[in-house]
């Protein structure tokens, strides 16, 4: 944001708008390897340029590596199960498709509530590690907050709690509000920079109603938080 802008002639800005984590265009795209739903390359990269596709790493990683990714960036409650599943599955052929791993972790789920496929906490965690979601958005924020013009507002949009854990601290050490320190909070951003340097406009996060949600069923975990860079900010 900030070489694009400066290649721009703009220093500041009256809003910036973050609408995290992967987009339904990738979801309905079967050749990017998100989504369980369709079959395609067990890919999951953001940037397919670059980096470690999720075979490649699933194929490669040790079970606890495969266990500690799944149970912290999915909440998976059965990860030790899944890890060891993947890891026997693998010893007989390498991963290589989205269905491949979807049918070896639904076998490996007893069960899960109702309407949440079995996959579904394992291919999320599979994503953000592969991608560094949480450390992204770690470095992202303060980049994001130092761009706003006085009275600009930074507004995320988050879809599960990792991201909005992250997000509800960050505000919350930008307003002058306590904000503690986690293992999924990269680099110890919530400490850092003056006291309220902004003003927080969520103090709960703002949630979608029953109409959106029909219209839009992926919006149903969504959560908005905003704030408010004050007017007495030194802009330099």
């Amino acid at each position: 944001m900030t070489e694009a802008l400066a290649a721009r002639g703009i220093r500041q800005v009256a809003g910036v708008l973050l609408d995290l984590g992967v987009s339904s265009p990738q979801l309905d795209a079967s050749e990017r390897g998100f989504s369980f739903m369709r079959d395609g390359p067990l890919d999951m990269r953001m940037d397919t340029t670059r980096g470690d596709t999720a075979a490649e790493w699933l194929n490669r990683a040790d079970e606890t590596d495969i266990r500690e990714v799944i149970r912290d960036y999915g909440e998976e409650r059965f990860a030790k199960s899944i890890a060891a599943a993947i890891v026997d599955a693998r010893g007989r052929e390498r991963f290589t498709r989205t269905r491949q791993l979807a049918e070896v972790v639904g076998r490996a789920v007893r069960t899960r509530e109702p309407g949440q496929h079995p996959a579904t906490r394992t291919f999320q965690a599979l994503r953000i590690h592969v991608n560094q979601e949480l450390e992204e958005l770690a470095v992202t924020l303060p980049r994001a907050a130092s761009l706003l013009e006085p009275e600009g507002r930074l507004a995320v949009i988050s879809f599960h709690s990792l991201e909005d854990r992250i997000v509800k601290r960050f505000m919350a050490g930008r307003t002058g509000r306590a904000g503690g320190a986690s293992r999924h909070d990269p680099g110890a951003l919530m400490s850092k920079g003056p006291a309220a340097e902004y003003r927080l406009l969520t103090p709960r996060a703002l949630r979608p109603g029953e109409a959106e949600t029909d219209a839009n069923p992926r919006a149903r975990s969504s959560r908005l938080r905003a704030i408010e860079r004050l007017e007495t900010r030194d802009a330099a």
